[in-house]
C-alpha cells in the first residue's frame, strides 16, 4: 500500500518524478474517499456518534469528548451522591475555608455550585474547560493539515490527468475532521480516566471553570483513602484544603486563566507539518505500533489511528512553541507548588498526617497521572516532579521573607521563570520598586 505522505525522490529524471508523485497523489485521494465511510463506521462500532465531516463541524467535537468520557466513567462506576456525602463534604469545606483565611490573602468564594460531585458530574462540570483548553491545539493541527493539502494540490496542479474522487475542499475537511475526532477521542479517554481519580475540580491544577468554586468527588476521596491508615475525616479535610486553595487562586486571578489558555493557544497557532518527514514518521509509527514492517495503510482506521497517535503528524517545534511550552510547564508547577505550600501552612499541626498525605499525593502523581499523560500526548509537555518541588520550595522561601499579602501579590505581577525558582531572593529583589524612581 502506498504510504500516506509525499515521498522524496532523488532521481534526476523530472518526468519520472512527476509521474510517481502524481500516481501517489491520486492514490492518496482515492484512499481519502474510502477513509470517510470507514472512519464513521469505526466510531459507530465504538458506540460514539462522530461529528461528521461537514464544513461546519466542530474542530474538536464536544459530543465525542463527552461520550467517550462518559463511557469510561460508566465502565468504572459512578456512585450517586447521598445525604451523608453532602454533610461530610460541607463540614470539611467549612473547616478548610476557616484555616485558609489565615494562610492566603485571597478571600473565600461565594457559593456558585454543588460542592459534592459524582464522577459523571465531574465530567459534565469540567467538559467546557477541557474543550477551551485543548481546542486551540486541534485548530492549529487542522490548519496545518489544510495547508498540507493545499500545497500538495499546487504541486500536482500541472497534472490534469488526475481525477480526484472528491473536491479538494471536501478532502481537506474530511481529514481535518478526522484528526479532530481523534483528538476528541483521546481527550475524552483522558477526561474519563481522570474522573475515576480526581478528588475535586481543581485537583489537576488547571482552570476548568469560567467561575471557579471548590467541589469534591466523594467517591474518589473514599477510594483514595482506602489504602491509608489515616482517618477518613482527615483525608477529606486535606483534599478540601487543596480544592479550596486552587479555587481561590483561579477565581482571584482571572488573568491567570487567560495566561494558561494563551500558552496553549500560542503553541497551537505555531503548528507546522513537515511534509518531507510524514512518510518516515508514518512508517516508523506504524512499525512501532504493530511490531511489523508491513507498511502504513491509511484506509485501515486502526492503522491510521495508531500512526497518528505515535507521531504521523508530529509538528515541527518552533522556538516560539518551545517558549510557549516552557511557560506552560513553569506556570503549572507554580500553581501546584503554591497549593502545596498554602495547604501545609493552613493545616499546620491541625492535621497530624498532613505531611504523609502530601507525600502520598506526590507518589501517586509520579506513577499514575492521566492529566500529565494527556499533556505529554497532546503537547509533548511533562511537568517534572523536580520542577514542582522547586516551586514549592520557592513559595516556602517567599513566605519566610514576605507577608501573606505580598507573597500572593506575586500572582498579579511578573511570574518567576524556572530559573527564578532556584534563586527566590534574587527574584524578589528584581520585582521591588524603589522608593526613589529618579534614577530610572
Amino acid at each position: 500500500m502506498t504510504p500516506f505522505g509525499f515521498t522524496p525522490d532523488d532521481s534526476d529524471d523530472s518526468e519520472r518524478n512527476n509521474g510517481e508523485e502524481s500516481a501517489e497523489f491520486k492514490a492518496m485521494m482515492a484512499q481519502m474517499a474510502a477513509m470517510q465511510a470507514q472512519i464513521q463506521s469505526q466510531f459507530a462500532t465504538m458506540g460514539i456518534n462522530p461529528a461528521g465531516f461537514a464544513s461546519d463541524a466542530e474542530v474538536l467535537p464536544k459530543n465525542i469528548v463527552r461520550d467517550t468520557a462518559k463511557k469510561f466513567v460508566t465502565a468504572k462506576g459512578s456512585a450517586p451522591i447521598g445525604a451523608n456525602d453532602v454533610a461530610r463534604s460541607e463540614e470539611a469545606f467549612s473547616i478548610a475555608e476557616l484555616w485558609l483565611d489565615e494562610a492566603t490573602y485571597f478571600p473565600r468564594l461565594n457559593e456558585l455550585g454543588n460542592k459534592v460531585l459524582a464522577r459523571t458530574d465531574w465530567v459534565d462540570t469540567t467538559l467546557n474547560g477541557w474543550q477551551s483548553l485543548v481546542e486551540p491545539l486541534a485548530l492549529g493541527l487542522s490548519t496545518a493539515i489544510s495547508e498540507l493539502i493545499k500545497n500538495s494540490t499546487e504541486t500536482n496542479s500541472e497534472n490534469p490527468e488526475i481525477e480526484l474522487p472528491m473536491p479538494m475542499e471536501m478532502i481537506s475537511v474530511a481529514l481535518s475532521s478526522f484528526i479532530g475526532s481523534l483528538l476528541a477521542t483521546q481527550l475524552g479517554q483522558s477526561v474519563g480516566s481522570l474522573a475515576g481519580t480526581a478528588t475535586g475540580i481543581h485537583d489537576v491544577g488547571l482552570p476548568l471553570l469560567d467561575k471557579s468554586y471548590p467541589a469534591l468527588v466523594s467517591q474518589n476521596i473514599d477510594e483514595w483513602s482506602s489504602e491509608l491508615d489515616i482517618p477518613i475525616d482527615e483525608v477529606r479535610i486535606f483534599h478540601a484544603l487543596r480544592e479550596s486553595a486552587g479555587a481561590r487562586l483561579f477565581a482571584n486571578n482571572p488573568w491567570l486563566v487567560a495566561y494558561i489558555r494563551g500558552a496553549v493557544s500560542e503553541y497551537g497557532k505555531g503548528i507546522r507539518i513537515d511534509i518531507d518527514a510524514i512518510q518516515r514518521q508514518a512508517q516508523e509509527a506504524f512499525e512501532s505500533a504493530t511490531g511489523s514492517d508491513s507498511g502504513f495503510d491509511p484506509t485501515n482506521p486502526e492503522s491510521f489511528t495508531a500512526a497518528i497517535n505515535n507521531g504521523i503528524f508530529t509538528p515541527e517545534e518552533t522556538p516560539s512553541q518551545r517558549e510557549a511550552l516552557t511557560k506552560l510547564e513553569t506556570v503549572l508547577a507554580l500553581v501546584d507548588g503554591w497549593n502545596e505550600a498554602i495547604v501545609m501552612r493552613a493545616a499546620g499541626d491541625r492535621l497530624p498526617h498532613c505531611a504523609a498525605l502530601q507525600e502520598t499525593l506526590r507518589r501517586r502523581r509520579a506513577t499514575s497521572a492521566p492529566t500529565q499523560q494527556l499533556f505529554a500526548n497532546l503537547f509533548g509537555l511533562q511537568v517534572s516532579p523536580k520542577l514542582a518541588r522547586e516551586a514549592t520550595s520557592f513559595w516556602n522561601a517567599v513566605s519566610e521573607s514576605r507577608d501573606m499579602e505580598k507573597r500572593d501579590q506575586i500572582w498579579s505581577g511578573i511570574l518567576p521563570s524556572a530559573q527564578d525558582l532556584l534563586t527566590p531572593e534574587i527574584y524578589l529583589a528584581s520585582i521591588v520598586i524603589p522608593d526613589d524612581l529618579s534614577s530610572l
